[in-house]
């Protein structure tokens, strides 16, 4: 994602709303293009995108990684917290080819999602297929959370 991509624009290319903190953002931005020809790959990565489900069994996260590999992709659990990271490569030549357009972004990413506290940690299981990782969190049983209803008594 470039910086030119986070600033809402009318149809015309200005800055919507006439907001002078909008209007230096779009300034910058064409600083970056012109002289930099744009934000390092890293800074551009797009976010991790996910969709979680639940079910009677338990929770399903799924992300879209492209052009990744089940190796190249760490699923972590702990105290409560599930964790996806990577690095996503591109490799291409700049000092020998000439590129017209340069869409496709590298660099490291991580997303941290805060999941509940009924989750059964050994029995996690993440799959990768075509692009798509699925990390399944089964739930444990309603006996081993430790929850407990209590009854409300009146005065």
């Amino acid at each position: 994602m470039t910086w030119r991509m986070m600033v809402p624009l009318s149809p015309r290319g200005l800055a919507v709303g006439g907001d002078p903190f909008t209007s230096l953002q779009r300034q910058l931005n064409q600083v970056f293009e012109d002289v930099l020809g744009g934000l390092p790959e890293n800074v551009a990565a797009a976010p991790l995108k996910l969709d979680v489900k639940e079910d009677e069994k338990g929770f399903h996260v799924a992300a879209e990684l492209p052009g990744l590999s089940e190796k190249e992709v760490e699923v972590t659990f702990h105290d409560g917290m599930l964790t996806i990271r990577g690095e996503k490569k591109v490799e291409r030549d700049e000092k020998k080819d000439k590129w017209h357009i340069v869409e496709r972004s590298s660099g490291s990413f991580s997303r941290q999602l805060s999941m509940p506290t009924n989750i059964d940690a050994d029995k996690i299981e993440a799959k990768f297929d075509q692009g798509i990782l699925t990390v399944c969190l089964p739930k444990l049983p309603d006996e081993k959370t430790g929850a407990k209803k209590i009854e409300v008594k009146g005065a």
